[in-house]
């Protein structure tokens, strides 16, 4: 099992790699060209700048019972669809049950902007979001977990 996660944009890193680096699982932190990572711990996996590249090189070494952490809709479908336990950085985890409802949830959305309608900007995050994410990590890191072949 190893703990994948969706670098670019993610709040939550430091929480990530304490929590692994507290039980000796690995993980893989995916990021572009744009961004430099380097916590000490962690493996960095470096792709192309451009779009979706980081979100296929995710579903492409993931395996099942991994731990993907993205707040990327597709990302974390393809995820859940090879087996892994998927997370968002406010703690919600994806599932089959909610992924269909998210999936089509984005898509109104984006209909909506291409229509020249508003959407709701995105909260501030904060301390409560990080407690919430640390939460059910922990509940995910805690419980059965599979081997990748």
């Amino acid at each position: 099992m190893k703990i994948l996660v969706d670098a670019d944009a993610c709040p939550v890193k430091d929480i990530i790699v304490q929590q692994a680096a507290l039980r000796g699982i690995e993980v893989w932190m995916v990021c572009d060209t744009a961004h430099r990572i380097e916590d000490g711990y962690s493996r960095v996996l470096v792709v192309d700048q451009g779009a979706d590249t980081a979100d296929v090189k995710i579903a492409n070494v993931t395996c099942a019972g991994d731990i993907v952490v993205t707040q990327d809709y597709g990302v974390a479908s393809m995820a859940i669809g090879k087996g892994a336990r998927v997370l968002h950085q406010n703690g919600m985890e994806y599932t089959p049950q909610n992924i269909d409802r998210l999936l089509f949830e984005r898509f109104l959305g984006k209909k909506s902007r291409r229509a020249g309608m508003r959407t709701h900007n995105a909260k501030k995050r904060t301390r409560q979001d990080d407690q919430a994410f640390l939460r059910a990590l922990v509940r995910v890191l805690e419980g059965e977990q599979t081997q990748c072949e």
